[in-house]
């Protein structure tokens, strides 16, 4: 779902997502994937690295942890509640917080059902100017999960470029990888068919599109003369060559979608289980520090 937020508007743009998630449901999608921090907001470096200076961005942090989101928390609440009325699972990326103990923001993605909140992921490493925005996760949430519509996992952006994050998802039998990205580069479409071949999983790549004109005029932070701060890509690879058989879509907002047969997930592992004949622990096992 190639959507645009509701910027700086965490009620408003999941009361979109709802409505999207509705959308989505009608044509019979089963499984939804949201952009990275698609609420309320992803800090763009055309802009944000500006942060770095310390003055002029408190009233910008104080509006972005307003509009946060508490996992779990009360707009979780209505994500599930969506997803149980339309039979929909959904992967939303989000500014993450905890009003408990105000502070730091995580960029985060949650795996949401009709039976409620399944999963939820810190972003390892937040990339670049990121970090001036985000603390860094744990790690102790790189989980794969069981769904009836397939085993989902995931990394968000750059950690895609991460290859024993990945292995660690791999080792878990992912099927269907979902990559929330800001990343709109020819580069980010190869690493995904890379990762698609390399895990023998479906792909699906839920980039930002953020239109100039999406900010409203009481915006913060004086942004740079662009037209867009992100133009989407949105796309959905195959495990067995790493096709694109949806998009990618670019400079909209709008839905790529695909049927997926999870057989096609074997017929790759057939030919190469990189977790499996073709791992060689015994040769490619780092060796014990002694």
């Amino acid at each position: 779902m190639q959507a645009t937020p509701v910027i700086l508007d965490a009620e408003a743009s999941i009361t979109k997502a709802v409505g999207l998630l509705g959308e989505l449901a009608g044509g019979g999608v089963q499984l939804a994937v949201f952009p990275e921090t698609f609420v309320p907001l992803y800090p763009s470096g055309s802009w944000a690295h500006k942060a770095a200076r310390f003055d002029g961005f408190d009233e910008m942090w104080t509006q972005l942890w307003d509009n946060s989101v508490d996992v779990p928390g009360p707009q979780i609440d209505k994500l599930v509640a969506a997803c149980a009325e339309h039979d929909i699972h959904c992967v939303m990326g989000l500014n993450e917080r905890e009003s408990s103990r105000p502070g730091s923001l995580y960029n985060t993605m949650v795996l949401l059902g009709p039976e409620g909140l399944l999963w939820k992921h810190r972003k390892l490493m937040p990339t670049m100017h990121e970090r001036l925005f985000h603390g860094i996760g744990s790690g102790q949430d790189l989980e794969v999960t069981d769904t009836r519509v397939g085993k989902i996992g995931g990394l968000i952006c750059w950690e895609n470029r991460m290859p024993l994050a990945r292995y660690e998802l791999y080792r878990q039998g992912v099927q269907i990888w979902v990559a929330p990205t800001a990343d709109d580069s020819e580069g980010w479409q190869a690493s995904m068919s890379h990762i698609a071949i390399e895990a023998g999983a479906f792909v699906i790549s839920a980039p930002q599109y953020i239109p100039a004109s999406a900010f409203p005029e009481s915006f913060p932070i004086q942004l740079p003369d662009d037209e867009v701060h992100g133009r989407g890509g949105a796309a959905i690879f195959e495990p067995v060559n790493g096709r694109a058989i949806a998009g990618p879509l670019y400079d909209q907002e709008g839905i790529v979608t695909a049927d997926i047969d999870l057989g096609r997930t074997m017929t790759a592992k057939r030919w190469f289980d990189v977790v499996g004949h073709y791992s060689r622990d015994d040769v490619l096992h780092p060796p014990a520090v002694t």
